[in-house]
């Protein structure tokens, strides 16, 4: 991670210098991760995105809200995808389909926006990405079910599975401190991952099992585990229960 006082150009070669010594990479993803980055003005928008295309970039892989995005962004995209031959994933963080919840993480969408702004991103030929939350404290364990069966209506391309982690400043902090909810166990995470899991289309391809926040800035991360060790037992339970990707749909 570097400043945002850095050019896009100049971030992008740090980065691929330092990976491609680390991992012998050779082709690379421009990765807008961060916040909204699509809440901006059309034209940094594309001043932006159009930086980005450097040698070795194959693709813009763009975070952003469900309703942050509109036709005038996708536009842009198409035009820069066709002219500077890079492909182009759409990150959208849903996070649930329970809308009390939405509400209650203070989201400010709906479900419905996330299948619009999908429905739109996919009309452009676009891949979507979806980041989900597997163990909001409002949802019940079914809940995950419906995530799944909600993805794979959409077909969706790719997904990213978190667990909530609660940041210090915050008004869950609060809330968390003040006992005004409580964090469902991690043996409750891993079951609804498996079950989430069990129950997506195998096409589409998972990027992450469990999410990631420096311990100093958060008062709740994963249990207090690495992350690799709740992927491990997560693999484990697949293994044990004999559960595969899609498997839970099979009749």
């Amino acid at each position: 991670s570097l400043s945002s006082t850095i050019s896009v150009a100049a971030q992008l070669q740090e980065n691929m210098a330092y990976i491609g010594r680390r991992y012998g990479a050779k082709k690379f993803i421009a990765y807008f991760q961060n916040y909204t980055n699509t809440y901006m003005p059309y034209d940094i928008f594309k001043n932006y995105m159009e930086a980005a295309c450097i040698e070795n970039i194959l693709e813009l892989d763009i975070s952003t809200r469900p309703d942050c995005i509109d036709s005038k962004h996708l536009d842009i995209l198409k035009e820069i995808s066709e002219g500077k031959n890079v492909n182009i994933v759409i990150e959208l963080g849903l996070q649930t389909t329970n809308e009390t919840s939405l509400i209650r993480i203070n989201r400010g969408h709906d479900v419905q926006s996330y299948i619009d702004a999908v429905t739109l991103i996919h009309s452009y030929g676009f891949a979507v990405c979806t980041h989900l939350i597997m163990n909001l404290p409002w949802d019940q364990d079914e809940e995950v079910i419906k995530m799944a069966a909600l993805m794979n209506s959409l077909n969706i391309e790719m997904i990213k599975l978190h667990s909530l982690y609660i940041a210090k400043g915050t008004v869950f902090e609060e809330q968390y401190l003040a006992g005004v909810f409580q964090m469902n166990t991690l043996e409750s995470y891993v079951d609804r991952v498996v079950t989430f899991l069990g129950h997506l289309d195998p096409q589409c391809a998972v990027q992450r099992l469990v999410g990631r926040a420096p311990k100093e800035d958060t008062v709740f991360c994963n249990w207090g585990l690495s992350w690799w060790k709740i992927k491990d037992l997560i693999i484990e339970k697949m293994l044990n229960d004999d559960i595969a990707q899609g498997t839970m749909n099979e009749s």
